[in-house]
């Protein structure tokens, strides 16, 4: 099922451009209504705000899951890979909290897809000093709190869009917090210490630190066994599973690599190329 989104597309546009147009310029300008696709659980969107349109091109493609990298800079969430790359006006809000909460308004079922009851992870990067980022990321959720998960004085409840923290996390201030509108990205070194799903629901780690296989000849038996056990014991524990790093150029390669994964149960498949993932996650459940 598709959806058109006008109102979204809107905001997205003016989120790029930086500033506002005039009205008959802006009417002018205006692209065509963005297309929401079917939802896809375990596509993940690789630095999103690289895309010609961030959030957009995801959403089209069915992901469900999109990264941010973010610098506190003035007082404003800066989205940009490096310091060096930030331009005023491009924000966490304006590329992602705003389109979203306009998306979620208009959508039948109020989810970020039409009748769909899961939720979009956003999972943002923090690049600058971790604190002061992450108590300015805090401050921007809950004003945007009708569409986010939440924590509670132990208990989170699930909303359309779900913040997660990566980056530089300051763990011991999200543990100390009794409410808060994000969540903590762990790393596997985190899979045995006990921490609560509700203060980390995602394990994310580099696969080149666990695997050697690159997806060139079968995946060794070894490997595919530490792959599935290691999955198994994050899911016992309430946890999703992502990692970065994965063989992302197109080819058999690639083709390898997300199979095995996919037939692991890895939640989250990271991917610059939205059109190919889209594509091969699509063709796995016909």
């Amino acid at each position: 099922m598709f959806v058109k989104s006008t109102l979204a597309a809107v905001v997205v546009l003016a989120s790029l451009a930086g500033t506002a147009a005039a009205p008959a310029k802006a009417e002018a300008a205006k692209p065509a209504p963005v297309v929401v696709g079917q939802p896809l659980a375990q596509a993940h969107a690789h630095n999103d705000y690289e895309h010609e349109r961030p959030l957009f091109d995801a959403l089209e493609h069915g992901f469900t899951s999109v990264e941010a990298d973010v610098w506190l800079v003035d007082g404003e969430l800066l989205v940009a890979h490096d310091l060096e790359d930030v331009q005023p006006g491009v924000t966490l809000e304006s590329l992602y909290l705003d389109p979203l909460q306009d998306l979620v308004r208009s959508q039948p079922g109020h989810g970020v897809y039409p009748h769909w009851d899961g939720s979009l992870q956003l999972l943002i990067d923090i690049k600058s000093e971790g604190e002061a980022t992450y108590a300015a990321i805090e401050q921007e959720l809950a004003e945007h709190r009708d569409i986010m998960s939440r924590y509670t004085n132990g208990t989170a409840k699930t909303g359309p869009v779900t913040a997660v923290i990566s980056g530089n996390r300051p763990l011991a201030t999200m543990q100390a917090q009794e409410k808060r509108f994000s969540f903590y990205d762990g790393r596997s070194a985190d899979l045995t210490t006990g921490k609560a799903a509700a203060l980390m629901p995602l394990v994310s780690d580099n696969w080149t630190k666990l695997f050697t296989w690159q997806g060139v000849g079968p995946m060794p038996e070894a490997e595919r066994t530490k792959l599935t056990a290691y999955v198994a014991e994050a899911h016992a524990n309430g946890y999703r599973v992502r990692f970065w790093a994965t063989p992302d150029q197109p080819g058999a390669a690639r083709d390898a690599i997300w199979t095995e994964l996919a037939d692991a149960s890895v939640d989250h498949i990271n991917t610059d190329d939205l059109p190919a993932l889209q594509q091969f996650l699509t063709a796995r459940a016909a």
